[in-house]
């Protein structure tokens, strides 16, 4: 008979001691395949927005365009990319030393330029593709109001949406390290990012596609196309590689390593982790039996 037990979800100290091997496991990865791994992820969290872009350029809404981004995460989850956003949580090993700060913040710049050109890459497939264009324009209308949006937050908004989003997505890839079936990994992932998504939460890689194809498409546009867009010349004195890199990237960056690594992270590694299992198996040490008092 198959042991049951193998089917049951990881409890949380279950789940912390694997998201810190994981973790560990991430940091410690040669450079050249944690970027290899990282272009997939780049490539994977572009593919997403681009679902996005459909739900919501067919007048599906947010939240069925939440729903279907959730893509790129499973994809990388299944598959085994690396995420910078998610690799944020190599906080975990740092602070419980078994990884040096070089060695994290060596993995987190390999990982993060693989995301962005994995990224570009597909920025790139995308336009060759025609593929902005069908629908007359109306996704290439999409990327760039959204890409429009993004570009008029505050440094200190972009920060904190940026916090709210890995906060969500680091969730549910927590979540997942309790999964034992390929289905529970994915559907741990479904409603944290849908959540992100419809919120308008900011994520560094998925803006790494996202912002560059809304600019791209705003330079490519045909007359018919810039017709539909409301304001022509606001958004194109908006839409530039400076904003994208200084109002965007660098503070939404920012917002991922304190949302994910900070307050996933390092949070359950101070719950779980910094005094080991010693308070977990006092709280489950069975209490001692009292003796019967003896009768005659």
């Amino acid at each position: 008979m198959a042991d049951s037990s193998s089917f049951e979800a990881l409890n949380p100290y279950q789940m912390c001691d694997k998201a810190a091997a994981v973790m560990e496991g991430k940091a410690l990865k040669p450079a050249r395949k944690a970027f290899l791994l990282a272009v997939m992820a780049g490539v994977f969290i572009g593919l997403g927005f681009v679902y996005c872009a459909i739900a919501n350029a067919t007048g599906a809404g947010k939240i069925v365009g939440g729903l279907v981004f959730s893509l790129g995460l499973m994809l990388v989850i299944v598959l085994g990319a690396d995420l910078f956003t998610s690799t944020t949580m190599t906080l975990i090993p740092r602070a419980s030393g078994k990884i040096t700060w070089g060695q994290m913040f060596s993995n987190w710049g390999v990982v993060y330029a693989g995301n962005f050109v994995g990224s570009l890459i597909l920025v790139a497939l995308i336009l060759l593709s025609g593929h902005p264009w069908e629908n007359g324009g109306s996704i290439a209308v999409f990327y760039i109001n959204t890409t429009e949006h993004k570009l008029t937050h505050t440094f200190i908004e972009a920060v904190f949406l940026g916090a709210m989003c890995n906060l969500m997505v680091c969730l549910g890839v927590w979540m997942s390290y309790a999964g034992r079936s390929l289905f529970d990994k994915m559907i741990a992932c479904l409603l944290p990012v849908g959540l992100f998504i419809a919120c308008g939460f900011e994520h560094s890689v998925a803006n790494m596609f996202m912002i560059p194809i809304g600019i791209l498409c705003n330079n490519m546009m045909p007359p018919e196309v810039a017709a539909k867009l409301a304001d022509p010349a606001h958004i194109a004195s908006v839409l530039n590689w400076q904003n994208f890199i200084f109002k965007n990237l660098i503070p939404v960056t920012l917002g991922n390593i304190l949302g994910g690594g900070v307050f996933v992270g390092l949070f359950h590694w101070l719950i779980y982790l910094k005094h080991g299992h010693d308070d977990h198996q006092a709280a489950t040490k069975p209490a001692p039996q009292k003796e019967s008092p003896t009768i005659g």
